[in-house]
């Protein structure tokens, strides 16, 4: 059995109350914003820093050797026979967006807590993080039927406001949509809002399965990544991860009820593999463009999770 230090005794594992994650705001004091010390899935430890506050464009000058080719201002370049590069000033309050998936196939867990839980009370973990740190808090909450999106804004209100429309966000009642449950349409237009409004020098933490990640998700994902911190919350259930033991197994959903067999080790072997396939093509992606990747299981306690890898520095 998998013990959640962190959580009230009462505290539900298949839905969120915005009292409840109030009461994150305590343990979020230990996690910090500009550093990530993350096991990613297949390559082992790495230790990366982010970029830290928030840079906004202030001008473009010719280039100069020595400057990041990642800031060559192509527009003005298009325009003359010289590469022209972007210049940009500190902010003082960096925006942190938090963009948390709410679509039905999150509501699903076989321990612990439901993906849409723990994918919460991470992002309400941030949330308060991200005040503690002085910094504009602003997201996107999605699923299936509704999208919500929250313009960065500074203080303890903005936390609030970020909860109150993550506890009521009315997927939290959608458990079962009509069609594909690999639809990723919500998944696309929700990375489609966020590549328009993620400003530049931004932290931008996405909390999903990533089910349904397509090609155009990934692409605008890579926009935003070019100019961005990005950490990727993998959300996933033991279950997903591979099938339990040889023998027939039933699954239950409200009033639905499901049988799987699982004598065929073929069938066994293909699952896991399609499990790991999905989780490889996530890490590359990050690595590919630079984003931070943070596996969280539905038995992990998020506290425990964040702050061993958002952990304040101690030297």
């Amino acid at each position: 059995m998998v013990v959640l230090d962190h959580l009230p005794e009462n505290a539900s594992p298949v839905s969120v109350s915005q009292t409840g994650l109030i009461r994150l705001n305590a343990p979020a004091r230990a996690i910090a914003l500009d550093v990530l010390r993350v096991n990613s899935l297949q390559t082992g430890a790495y230790v990366s820093h982010f970029r830290g506050r928030g840079m906004e464009f202030d001008e473009s000058r010719p280039y100069q050797p020595g400057d990041d080719p990642r800031s060559i201002d192509w527009r003005v370049t298009a325009r003359s026979t010289t590469a022209y590069t972007k210049l940009f000033r500190e902010e003082r309050e960096r925006p942190v967006l938090i963009v948390v998936d709410l679509r039905a196939n999150m509501h699903f867990a076989t321990r612990g807590c439901f993906k849409s839980v723990n994918a919460s009370r991470a992002a309400a973990l941030l949330s308060w993080a991200a005040h503690h740190r002085g910094d504009r808090l602003g997201g996107l909450i999605f699923g299936d039927t509704t999208h919500r999106e929250l313009k960065p804004r500074l203080g303890r209100q903005a936390a609030l406001r970020f909860l109150h429309e993550l506890a009521e966000h009315p997927d939290w009642d959608t458990r079962h949509v009509a069609g594909d449950d690999n639809d990723e349409g919500p998944l696309r237009q929700a990375m489609s809002s966020l590549r328009r409004v993620a400003r530049p020098g931004s932290l931008v933490v996405v909390l999903s399965d990533f089910l349904g990640f397509s090609r155009a998700s990934q692409s605008y994902l890579s926009s935003v990544a070019r100019h961005n911190d990005v950490l990727s919350v993998f959300l996933n259930d033991p279950l997903e991860r591979r099938l339990p033991p040889p023998g027939r197994y039933r699954l239950v959903a409200e009033e639905d009820e499901l049988a799987i067999d699982t004598y065929a080790k073929a069938a066994r072997d293909e699952y896991r593999e399609a499990f790991q396939k999905r989780a490889v093509e996530l890490e590359q992606f990050c690595q590919r463009y630079g984003a931070h990747l943070l596996p969280l299981s539905t038995e992990d306690d998020p506290v425990t999770a964040l702050q061993t890898a958002l952990g304040r520095r101690t030297h």
